[in-house]
């Protein structure tokens, strides 16, 4: 049954890694300074067997996979208003039938959503994902105005529920230096060109600009020169947001019908039951979660 407050679920993904230390660390956060839940509560989601910490075995593997199916599921049925996943390694969850590229596909497949993107938002920078877990080889031929102006529209969403009504969005090119006039690639002006341009009529309350060059965009928005940057695949985005704000990053999937976040770090088997792991990605995973389920 519903509860009276929002109720976040709580994973731990691979309990061979990492996760079920700092979620621990993070209950015993909350439970110090339950203001930073903002009137929500929190419940673990799942189980999960013995394993030796670092050494992750078939059965960590599903009872990962369990709880990503339970925690959807209470989602779906309204008893969860937000889920925050912990980390897990794809290639075990792979090994054990998991048939989505990662968790964002998962999440937005078992809630029959098509349109959803991928977003991660720490320190001064945020950015949103054009593809995500594809090949860089396949980058290219994927890549259409129509995506960019789906994922620009997204984008401009969560800003919004931000609180900021005149989002400024700086649109990155593909190639190097944006093409550099069509000498290094043409994406930029068949492409994305078109799509900033449409993307400017059709959000007139929005500044966008682009095609920029890769390479200076995200010094420009750590600047304060736009709230966000729409980057054209995975590592473009990921590489400077993880290099400016590793510990606190956090990922988001934009397009649900309920609000999914996660720390912006993987399993981390090589320091998994040390007492070296920091929470810091996984609270500020809570935190955001609460935030976007208070703007509702």
């Amino acid at each position: 049954m519903p509860t009276q407050n929002p109720m976040i679920g709580l994973t731990a993904g691979d309990a061979a890694g990492v996760g079920p230390e700092i979620l621990a660390l993070v209950l015993e956060h909350l439970r110090v300074d339950p203001s930073l839940l903002r009137g929500c509560e929190v419940r673990v989601v799942g189980d999960h067997p013995p394993v030796t910490p670092g050494h992750p075995t078939p059965a960590s593997a599903r009872a990962a996979i369990d709880a990503l199916e339970e925690s959807v599921g209470q989602c779906l049925m309204g008893e969860l208003s937000a889920i925050v996943t912990g980390p897990v390694n794809k290639h075990h969850l792979h090994k054990e039938g998991f048939l989505f590229p990662g968790q964002t596909e998962f999440f937005a497949a078992r809630a029959g959503v098509e349109n959803f993107a991928m977003l991660l938002t720490g320190g001064s920078l945020t950015v949103a994902l054009v593809t995500a877990h594809i090949a860089l080889r396949e980058v290219a031929a994927i890549l259409s105005t129509e995506e960019i102006i789906r994922v620009g529209k997204l984008l401009i969403a969560f800003l919004r529920r931000q609180g900021i009504q005149r989002p400024r969005i700086a649109v990155a090119g593909l190639n190097p230096h944006a093409g550099e006039n069509g000498d290094l690639g043409d994406e930029e002006g068949k492409i994305i060109s078109p799509a900033v341009e449409i993307l400017r009529h059709m959000e007139p309350e929005s500044s966008i600009v682009g095609p920029m060059s890769p390479d200076t965009v995200f010094w420009n928005a750590l600047q304060g020169e736009c709230d966000a940057v729409l980057a054209m695949y995975h590592d473009q985005g990921l590489i400077p947001l993880k290099l400016h704000a590793f510990d606190q990053g956090v990922n988001v999937t934009l397009g649900l019908p309920f609000v999914r976040t996660s720390p912006d770090h993987g399993t981390a088997y090589d320091i998994a039951g040390k007492g070296i792991a920091r929470a810091d990605s996984y609270l500020a995973a809570v935190k955001l979660a609460a935030q976007l389920v208070s703007s509702l």
